[in-house]
């Protein structure tokens, strides 16, 4: 009875291990797939170099974006430093013009005072009677000229001169054979500016051949 129990474990076993072998063949993950087989290996391999590349990748795309990112920081510093600057030079500037001109209205005010001077000087001396009056008038207006002349203001338009439509007002012509045609033939009222800009313009009479070009 033993003999046959032996033989019948034999012949299972044996049976056991063709099943086995029948049964593998069909399996691709039973071939070539042993820890020894190199194709095994190299799958490992690749495997374990995945993260590394992506993290390399991930890297430099976050290097790109702080690049990035200083230099618009640094276009924001550059372009607010420049817009600064233009904002001095303007506030520099208007300081200086409100300044230079600060006193345009109290000049404005003054020009009839000078005027005023002027004709009492044109008409006094034509009577000998007014010559010691005369004298002081001459002295108050030339006092108020020099003073007026400290903030700015200078005359304008003087007989003989060329005549300019920046800075004359030609109100009239009359002939005048000993000067030359385009110049001033008499002035009416002088003009005035303060540094550059015109207070008032000069009224005068021009010579008769200059209508054209007024």
């Amino acid at each position: 009875m033993r003999r046959h129990t032996m033989q019948s474990y034999m012949r299972s076993a044996q049976a056991g291990e063709e099943f086995q072998d029948e049964a593998g063949e069909g399996r691709p993950e039973q071939q070539g797939m042993s820890p020894d087989n190199n194709g095994w290996d190299n799958a490992l391999r690749d495997e374990a170099l995945v993260p590394e590349d992506a993290g390399a990748a991930v890297d430099q795309a976050e290097a790109d974006a702080e690049a990035r990112l200083k230099a618009e920081v640094e276009e924001l510093r550059l372009r607010a430093a420049a817009e600064m600057e233009n904002f001095k030079k303007r506030l520099t500037r208007e300081h200086q013009e409100q300044m230079r001109y600060a006193a345009e209205n109290v000049l404005s005010d003054l020009l009839p005072t000078l005027d005023n001077l002027d004709l009492a000087l044109q008409y006094g001396s034509k009577h000998e009677a007014c010559k010691d009056m005369l004298q002081g008038v001459a002295m108050t207006r030339k006092l108020l000229r020099e003073a007026v002349t400290k903030h700015g203001l200078t005359p304008l338009g003087e007989e003989g001169e060329e005549f300019s439509p920046e800075v004359h007002e030609a109100v009239g012509f009359e002939a005048r054979p000993d000067l030359a045609p385009g110049v001033v033939a008499r002035v009416l009222q002088r003009g005035y500016k303060l540094g550059d800009r015109l207070l008032r313009p000069a009224k005068e009479i021009g010579r008769a051949s200059c209508r054209e070009r007024v």
